[in-house]
């Protein structure tokens, strides 16, 4: 059997807001046509973010979308989906969590090698004001220079 890996959605607004301090690889608990929206690319991270409760990790506003063939049993494009981590990798996230400034956010989502959906998570600290101007004057460096190196 044959899957479509092509599926890479990311959170690209999370690496402008965010510092990425600790990235682990989430497995993602779905219903019925859930998987088939992701493999179709219909989800979007864009205000996700993950939170615990009762000693496990839950993504809260992924939003996937509902699949255009499903009938009466499509599921919910809004609601909250449990993550998939190792016991030792929940405690150490729960306690990084726990500290001022730091939250999880999701990075990526995609299809593995065999055909499951993983959640890329990281763990994060907000961004200033003035570290994302100095992301935005980094950015346009490289590309004023990758310009020069062009001619």
């Amino acid at each position: 059997m044959e899957f479509n890996n092509k599926v890479n959605i990311t959170n690209k607004k999370a690496f402008f807001n965010y510092e990425i301090l600790d990235k682990y690889i989430a497995g993602i608990r779905l219903q019925g046509t859930e998987i088939k929206s992701i493999r179709l690319g219909k989800a979007s991270l864009v205000d996700a973010y993950c939170s615990f409760e009762n000693q496990e990790l839950f993504v809260i506003n992924l939003n996937i979308s509902e699949y255009v063939l499903g009938t009466i049993y499509n599921h919910v494009p809004r609601r909250t989906r449990k993550l998939l981590l190792e016991r030792s990798e929940l405690i150490k996230l729960r306690r990084s969590a726990e500290q001022k400034g730091l939250t999880i956010i999701p990075l990526r989502l995609f299809i593995n090698d065999k055909g499951l959906a993983k959640l890329e998570i990281a763990l994060a600290r907000g961004k200033k004001e003035y570290d994302k101007r100095e992301t935005i004057k980094d950015r346009d460096n490289k590309r004023d220079l990758d310009r020069y190196m062009k001619r």
